[in-house]
């Protein structure tokens, strides 16, 4: 059995590896772009863009989360480079059980195992920062186990570096929009994802937000069983949300209503959203046979915004809705939008016209008529990018930039359930007696409550 000396060595080694490999493959994409962008040669762009995606999908784990998190972001990239890394897949290979036994042990003890009644040596799900496994507590309760990757943390940091080379080189070649504090928000959720402690709290944060909610289902904690780097959660059994893509209309729009309660609720009332609104990270729960509501799985990447902010998205819908531009002006001062003329405020309605959309038209209808999910959002983000590059620039707050990626997430959940509904009387019932003082006071007792 190799020493803990040899293993922190072949961990240093891993890293330097690392650090090597990702520098390497997105350095080279990125001195051809760089020398595309100097000769000006715009020909070729879709083929760089592969290239890029073809580099990074040879390396596994967080890099494969950062860029995924890229293509869902408006604004983020141009879309030949947001088309090519929507097609990355984040999984990593599963560690073996022989790991995964030592894993065990150095979160749990030496007795790890007797501490479950039952504990399933393959991984039921394997993602960027860990694999899941099933297992059951001693009275025999099913349970999710997510066991974290080893040195994450080193390594979530060498592919944070190279996301900074990619937007120090965007920023150079095209300063329409200023990325810095998209890479900020991205880094600083992504290490909050390598705190399993804190995902606990996250989950009862969201049991706590939805316990009025009966068409979601939020997992309970096992803190006995969790560490920094291991969560144990209730196992909810449920089926995938694409299993149900040709239900009948009624269980579709069912399944849809569900996924707005457990998004815009939480965000209404307390000021806390789900920042990464995959379908991976849902299932649909049923009840005498037929699907009921969601159940939550993920509680990594969640994103709690001043009351303020709440209070900016209202308003914003409000001015559009009245045709206040007073109002809509004060909302994006609210959200960190600095310096804003009246060409710059023309085209940041572009794209706040066209999320608000679906809410602003009181009628039964889908998100976005003759849409494909993968396509939700990019014209306007690409309209946008062009207006920019003329009227410009514009910095993109942080706290906009998760809000900003999730509402596209969902809509492009609703464009897979081919949802119809009336969003509009949806979001009115969601804010249905809204003050910025109650959100202050609910969010308070909330994360008191959780100790967040």
């Amino acid at each position: 059995m190799p020493s803990d000396r040899d293993l922190e060595r072949n961990r240093l080694s891993a890293r330097v590896g690392r650090y090597a490999r990702v520098g390497v493959n997105v350095g080279g994409v990125a001195a051809r772009i760089a020398q595309a962008q100097l000769f000006g040669r715009a020909a070729g762009r879709a083929d760089r863009a592969a290239d890029l995606r073809a580099a990074l999908g040879g390396l596994k784990g967080p890099i494969m989360k950062v860029a995924q998190l890229l293509a869902t972001i408006p604004d983020a990239l141009p879309p030949e480079y947001a088309a090519e890394l929507a097609q990355l897949q984040s999984d990593a290979p599963p560690m073996g059980y022989g790991f995964v036994r030592r894993r065990m042990a150095a979160e749990l003890g030496p007795d790890w195992l007797e501490k479950f009644g039952s504990f399933e040596k393959e991984p039921a799900a394997a993602a960027s920062l860990g694999q899941v496994h099933r297992a059951t507590d001693l009275q025999g309760a099913p349970l999710a186990v997510k066991l974290q990757y080893p040195d994450m943390a080193s390594t979530v940091e060498a592919d944070l570096g190279q996301l900074r080379l990619l937007f120090d080189l965007r920023r150079r070649f095209d300063a329409s929009i200023d990325t810095s504090q998209i890479v900020e928000e991205i880094g600083a959720r992504i290490r909050e994802e390598l705190d399993y402690r804190h995902e606990a709290k996250n989950a009862a944060l969201y049991g706590l937000m939805l316990k009025g909610t009966p068409e979601v289902r939020v997992p309970g904690a096992r803190p006995e069983l969790s560490t920094g780097r291991l969560l144990t959660l209730d196992w909810l059994e449920g089926t995938r949300l694409l299993a149900h893509k040709d239900a009948p209309l009624e269980i579709r729009n069912r399944l849809a209503v569900a996924m707005f309660k457990a998004w815009w609720g939480p965000f209404s009332t307390h000021g806390v959203i789900h920042g990464d609104p995959h379908l991976g990270n849902y299932t649909a729960f049923a009840e005498a046979g037929e699907p009921q509501g969601i159940n939550l799985l993920d509680y990594g990447c969640i994103r709690i915004f001043p009351p303020s902010f709440v209070g900016g998205v209202v308003d914003l819908y409000e001015g559009l809705r009245d045709g206040d531009d007073a109002r809509v002006v004060h909302a994006y001062e609210v959200w960190g939008f600095k310096n804003l003329k009246r060409e710059l405020i023309d085209v940041l309605n572009i794209w706040a016209r066209f999320i608000y959309g679906p809410l602003l038209d009181d009628r039964v209808r889908t998100i976005a008529d003759g849409v494909s999910p993968g396509e939700y959002g990019r014209k306007q983000a690409f309209e946008v990018q062009q207006e920019l590059k003329r009227k410009g620039p514009v910095t993109v707050p942080r706290e906009f930039v998760f809000m900003d990626r999730a509402a596209i997430g969902l809509g492009a959940v609703f464009l897979h359930l081919q949802a119809e509904l009336n969003f509009s009387a949806l979001f009115r019932d969601a804010i249905a007696g809204f003050s910025v003082a109650q959100v202050a006071a609910r969010q308070a007792d909330a994360l008191e409550a959780v100790e967040l």
